[in-house]
């Protein structure tokens, strides 16, 4: 603790169990406690180098590119990252706590209902299921609760 105390580079494997316990627990408490995008984006902005950051989110990149079946060589390829991050995310993403996995499927869904709503009406074929459904919302009102209670 001393050397924390000094502002030198803190060592993992030197921090006694309990200080580990102290500054993760911290640290999950005050991620839990990020209300919107905004807050998260603004806590991490100021948390994380810009480095750090793009680290991370490569991870989440090649984590989500795993799960749409991509190839070790597409995913290097693509995202310009060694082997090993990939393979260490491929480890983390199907042997790990579950984090990984839960969360890209919630984002995957929230990201295809957003998707969905972006495309304008104008662009989806008219007369479509989808289309009469925007076009008429309130004769579509069970129909449209029912749709949108699924995603």
């Amino acid at each position: 603790m001393d050397q924390i105390r000094r502002g030198g580079k803190v060592k993992y494997h030197e921090l006694t169990r309990d200080e580990k316990m102290k500054f993760l627990g911290d640290f999950y408490s005050m991620i839990a406690l990020l209300k919107d995008r905004e807050e998260v984006k603004s806590f991490f902005k100021d948390l994380l180098t810009l480095s750090e950051a793009v680290m991370l989110s490569r991870r989440i990149q090649v984590a989500m590119l795993l799960l749409e079946g991509k190839t070790h060589e597409e995913i290097k390829r693509k995202l310009k990252v060694g082997f090993s991050t990939i393979t260490s995310v491929e480890k983390w993403l199907h042997a790990g706590f579950g984090g990984y996995d839960k969360i890209l499927k919630r984002y995957q869904s929230i990201k295809s209902a957003r998707e969905f709503k972006t495309v304008s009406v104008a662009k989806r074929s008219p007369f479509s299921f989808g289309w009469l459904r925007h076009k008429y919302p309130l004769h579509f009102l069970l129909v449209n609760m029912i749709l949108d209670k699924e995603k």
